[in-house]
């Protein structure tokens, strides 16, 4: 039977899917099989694991969790969950600094690709690696570590440096959030106070499914005790929940987590969705543009000006903020960033159709989210990053043969 991904808008092509035991089974793989992609949770709705060669899981590999505690630092298998990975942290009294809104998704996927949760002072989850460990094209195990010179190169590499094996994380003491949902606020009245409603909480998601270009449908804050500022939020139009919610209108909410300003432990806040049940709206695509922060008002503006072509094919729009970093390939190198995410309704063709419409309208420092469907060209993508040529120089030093290109690496020029 052919593997799909998670949304199940994609088949791979690959002639054998491998699942080694162990490090030394995995090694061997590597150094023997021309063609390699690692396979991860598979919530990616890019061929960015594709291959015509051989897919590795990490399934089966030792679930490891190695909490220094004097040092505050995690060394985890690079295929755990999130959501199987913080409950041992939380029980050991840790935490991370944040999570991206699904628990579903693998460690070593969310950092290779760049995903973030939310948050004007915390940046994406790669922010958090203090070590990355990974089988090279030799089939050679590696270890870069903060400050060593490839490091802020290997830590979002898309695959294309080798098979991640361990990360070791940054922790901090574990905490409480409470989440709260509030409805109709306006955009004219968020654009004028963006810095005050991001800062309304840790973590802030504005939802809108364009149906209105004047109004958002939600805004989540999740905060941290003492942190929240519902004074911003409530001044820009918006009014508390009256209910939990989902953020696609018309889903029950129950697959979410707890909300009503009900505080509870970081793990079971952070994320939008629960663990135990499927996330976001199951059959979709997705898509997601990061820009530079001070370009938001005209990123938005060219929005609601689409908002027509957008709405009829859209579930929901969430926006969110992440802090600058210097990882070489993340979509918030180098700028404190805004996310604008798209999660589509299942139409390939009519999505495919709009993207271009999209991506032109947004300000030049829109990046595409590595995961996710785009159109954008890859002279465009190279421009929007300053390190690009640093990182195919790397890429050619660590893999001469091209042992893990693929198609999606080629299209970028990464080949």
């Amino acid at each position: 039977m052919a593997e799909k991904n998670w949304a199940g808008n994609l088949t791979y092509r690959a002639a054998a899917v491998r699942e080694p035991a162990s490090l030394r089974e995995l090694s061997d793989i590597v150094a023997r099989t021309p063609g390699v992609r690692a396979l991860g949770s598979r919530h990616s709705f890019s061929p960015i694991a594709d291959t015509d060669g051989t897919l590795v899981s990490l399934a089966r590999m030792p679930r490891e969790i190695e909490i220094d505690t004097d040092a505050g630092t995690a060394r985890v298998s690079a295929g755990l969950r999130h959501g199987d990975l913080v409950p041992a942290l939380d029980a050991a009294g840790f935490a991370l600094a944040n999570l991206a809104s699904l628990p579903h998704i693998l460690v070593a996927g969310a950092v290779q690709t760049g995903t973030h949760g939310s948050g004007d002072r915390i940046g994406s989850l790669a922010t958090q690696v203090l070590g990355v460990e990974m089988v090279t094209a030799d089939g050679e195990a590696l270890t870069l570590r903060r400050g060593d010179p490839q490091f802020d190169g290997a830590v979002v590499a898309l695959g294309a440096l080798g098979v991640v094996t361990h990360l070791t994380l940054e922790l901090e003491p574990a905490y409480e959030i409470a989440q709260t949902v509030y409805d109709g606020a306006r955009w004219d009245d968020v654009l004028a106070g963006f810095d005050a409603i991001t800062g309304a909480g840790d973590s802030v998601s504005l939802f809108t499914s364009w149906q209105d270009a004047d109004t958002i449908d939600q805004i989540w804050v999740k905060a941290r005790p003492g942190r929240a500022n519902a004074d911003a939020v409530l001044a820009a139009g918006g009014r508390e929940a009256d209910g939990p919610r989902h953020p696609v209108p018309g889903v029950g909410p129950e697959p979410c987590t707890v909300q009503g300003g009900v505080p509870g432990p970081w793990h079971s806040r952070l994320p939008h969705f629960r663990l135990e049940f499927t996330p976001s709206a199951g059959a979709e695509l997705q898509s997601e543009y990061l820009i530079d922060r001070r370009d938001v008002l005209a990123a938005i503006e060219a929005l609601r000006a689409l908002a027509p072509a957008i709405a009829p094919l859209l579930y929901v729009c969430e926006v969110r903020e992440m802090a600058a970093d210097d990882l070489w390939l993340s979509p918030a190198f180098g700028r404190e960033t805004v996310g604008l995410h798209f999660t589509w309704r299942p139409d390939v063709a009519g999505v495919e159709g709009l993207l271009p419409r999209i991506e032109d309208a947004l300000p030049e420092s829109a990046r595409p989210h590595w995961g996710k469907v785009f159109t954008m060209d890859a002279d465009r993508i190279r421009s929007r990053y300053p390190r690009w040529d640093e990182f195919a120089a790397l890429r050619a030093r660590m893999d001469p043969r091209g042992r893990f290109t693929n198609d999606y690496l080629s299209r970028l020029g990464l080949a």
